[in-house]
């Protein structure tokens, strides 16, 4: 980050973190949800409400665990690996997908991090974009290292390429000044690998004046991630211009994977508009639940060793 001071950057990851934060545990109410058709049903009494609490989930769970392991080394995936380990045997995990279980029964059985993760097909999900986010920040980190926080979950080139978009993304809005530019993502394409996520990006950027709503409607929102991540981060740049309680807005009622959605829409918002452009009323909603403590402290221990980091 060239002329760029360790606070600015420490401002941005604060906000990537929590509104990624802010986007999981909205998302989380949603996820899945199928709006009811109720022109042929009839209820005895009033219709039936649907509760709508706001909770975290693995998205923020795991980012989490991946801030914890920057905080005192530099980016070691064997300890990445012994530390998403951690937070799985301790119970904690919110709704991880298939992929992730899968690795974290094979560490726990005792297998190398490089053979736990999954593989094949159903390995193309958003686990490993979800939770990429940090290793942004950390002028350190490489492509190299990307791939191997990958690898301990999902062993998979679409997988992969997600995660590094989002990656790129936040490296472009910290490195450059015209933050959500329409330049900034027909650069990250040109540095991914040529892949199917690579080539959503390039649709949806020729595609640059359609609405969250349309994008959704022509690609999908599910959590694989050629469909999820691409979304995610078109609707993540649009903050500039709407505001990122809008953003999250429209990302959920789009409907699937909401709380992945959210969060990594959530995350490319914050770093865009800073700590002091999340709205209030979804600071304080986050506040309120039991997770809020930790996502403070993890924020304010890796704001300290990002202040002290060579720039980019």
């Amino acid at each position: 980050m060239k002329g760029t001071s360790g606070h600015i950057i420490s401002e941005q990851f604060e906000a990537c973190i929590i509104a990624g934060a802010i986007g999981d545990a909205w998302g989380a109410a949603y996820e899945n949800d199928m709006p009811a058709k109720d022109d042929t049903t009839f209820y005895w009494g009033k219709k039936p409400t649907v509760s709508r609490e706001w909770i975290i989930t693995d998205d923020t769970q795991l980012t989490l665990a991946t801030c914890e392991v920057l905080v005192t080394h530099s980016f070691d995936p064997a300890l990445l690996a012994q530390k998403l380990l951690q937070v799985y045997k301790a119970a904690q995990l919110r709704g991880a997908g298939a992929s992730t279980i899968k690795a974290m029964r094979d560490l726990d059985s005792g297998l190398h991090w490089r053979q736990a993760g999954r593989s094949g097909e159903f390995a193309a999900g958003n686990g490993a974009a979800m939770r990429i986010a940090p290793l942004a920040f950390f002028s350190s980190v490489s492509r190299a290292n990307v791939r191997d926080a990958c690898m301990i979950t999902h062993n998979n080139d679409e997988a992969y390429t997600g995660a590094l978009a989002v990656f790129l993304v936040l490296r472009e809005i910290l490195t450059q000044k015209k933050s959500g530019s329409k330049d900034l993502l027909r650069k990250v394409i040109t540095a991914l690998p040529d892949t199917q996520v690579r080539d959503r990006l390039m649709e949806i950027a020729a595609k640059k004046n359609s609405t969250i709503q349309e994008i959704a409607g022509l690609y999908g929102t599910n959590g694989y991630v050629v469909n999820s991540v691409p979304f995610a981060i078109f609707s993540g740049l649009q903050a500039m211009n709407m505001g990122l309680a809008e953003v999250l807005e429209q990302v959920i009622s789009c409907g699937g994977d909401t709380d992945t959605n959210a969060s990594i829409a959530g995350q490319i918002g914050g770093a865009l508009l800073g700590p002091e452009k999340i709205p209030g009323h979804l600071k304080n909603r986050l506040a309120d639940l039991p997770e809020y403590g930790q996502i403070i402290d993890t924020i304010k221990k890796v704001t300290t060793r990002l202040e002290s980091q060579p720039g980019f």
